[in-house]
C-alpha cells in the first residue's frame, strides 16, 4: 500500500449540483477541490472523504477500501466524516469558513464550503520578510482565535492550523480555512489512525498518539505566530523531543513585540501538553493581555 496514490476526480466531473474544476489541497483523510455550482455558477470548495493509503478510486469515480482488512477502518471513518460534516455545517461564525452542504456519493461523502478570495497569512509573512508588525498580528490572530473558540465549543479540533490555512480577505475579517484534518474530541481521548502532520506546526502529541485537546491547536497557533515574527516555523516537534533546540525569542525580539505576546508564544510551544494554555481564552489572556480591552470592545 505504500506506493498507492490517490487519484482525484477529473475536471468536469459532476457531483450532485457541483462541477469539479481542480484539486486545491489534500489532507490525510481527504482531497479538497475547487468546484462550481451548476445552478448559480458560484465557486465552492468541496472536501471529499478519501483517506490515504487505505482507499482506492475505481472506474466511474467511486471509492472503495483497498482490502477487506482496511474496509472496517474506511467505513468507520466515513461515518465519522458524515457526523463531523453535520456538526460543522451547524457552526456559523464570521472567522470560520461557511460549510453549507454535505452529501453521500461514490461510496464516499462530500462537504461543500464557501469559496473566498484572498491571500493567506503565509503570503503576508513573506511580504514582511518574516517580521509582521505587531498591529497587524493583533488585527488578525485574535479574530482567528475567536473562530477557533467556536470550533472548540462544538468539540472539534482543527489539527492543521498554519499560516497557509489563515485566509486574509480583501474585504471582511480573516478566516480559518481547510478543515481536512478536523476531528471530534472528548476529554482523555488520544490520537489514533491516520493523522495530518505539518512539520513545525503539529504538536508532539500528534506524533505520539498523545492526549488531544484545545492545547493541540494552540501549539499550532503559537507556531504560526512564531513564523510570523521570525520568518520560519519552529523546529519539528519530533526533533525537539530528542533535543529541544527552540530558540528563545523573548530577548532578541522584545523591542518589536510585547513581552506578553512573546511569552504566550513560548508557553504555547511547550512540549508538555499540560503545561500549555488549555483553552483559547487562557491563551488570549496570556498572549494578548496588552490589547484585550480593545479587542473585547470590538467583539
Amino acid at each position: 500500500m505504500s506506493g498507492l496514490q490517490r487519484i482525484p476526480l477529473t475536471r468536469g466531473y459532476l457531483l450532485d449540483c457541483y462541477r469539479i474544476e481542480r484539486v486545491i489541497s489534500s489532507g490525510g483523510f481527504s482531497l479538497i477541490y475547487l468546484a462550481s455550482d451548476i445552478n448559480t455558477q458560484d465557486k465552492v470548495v468541496l472536501k471529499e472523504y478519501y483517506p490515504d493509503k487505505i482507499t482506492q478510486r475505481v472506474p466511474g469515480g467511486r471509492l472503495q477500501a483497498v482490502s477487506e482488512q482496511t474496509k472496517p477502518t474506511y467505513i468507520l471513518g466515513l461515518q465519522q466524516f458524515l457526523a463531523e460534516a453535520a456538526a460543522l455545517a451547524g457552526i456559523k461564525h464570521p472567522n470560520i469558513v461557511n460549510v453549507f452542504n454535505f452529501f453521500r456519493c461514490n461510496s464516499s461523502a462530500y462537504l461543500a464550503m464557501e469559496h473566498v478570495e484572498g491571500r493567506n497569512l503565509r503570503w503576508l509573512v513573506k511580504q514582511h520578510h518574516g517580521r509582521i508588525p505587531q498591529p497587524a498580528l493583533v488585527k488578525v490572530v485574535p479574530a482567528v482565535l475567536s473562530g477557533l473558540r467556536a470550533l472548540h465549543g462544538s468539540r472539534f479540533l482543527h489539527l492543521d492550523i498554519k499560516p497557509a490555512n489563515i485566509l486574509l480577505r480583501s474585504s471582511g475579517p480573516p478566516l480559518l480555512v481547510d478543515f481536512g484534518a478536523v476531528q471530534y474530541y472528548e476529554p482523555g481521548k488520544h490520537f489514533a489512525g491516520i493523522q495530518t502532520i505539518t512539520s513545525g506546526y503539529s504538536a508532539p502529541e500528534q506524533y505520539q498518539q498523545g492526549e488531544m485537546g484545545p492545547w493541540t491547536d494552540l501549539y499550532a497557533i503559537g507556531a504560526t505566530l512564531y513564523a510570523c515574527i521570525t520568518g520560519e516555523a519552529p523546529p519539528d516537534a519530533r526533533q525537539r523531543l530528542q533535543k529541544d533546540t527552540l530558540p528563545m525569542i523573548q530577548g532578541r525580539l522584545s523591542r518589536q513585540y510585547s513581552p506578553h505576546l512573546l511569552s504566550g508564544i513560548y508557553q504555547s510551544l511547550l512540549l508538555d501538553c499540560h503545561s500549555r494554555p488549555a483553552t483559547v481564552d487562557a491563551f488570549m489572556r496570556t498572549t494578548f493581555r496588552d490589547f484585550l480591552p480593545g479587542l473585547m470592545d470590538e467583539e
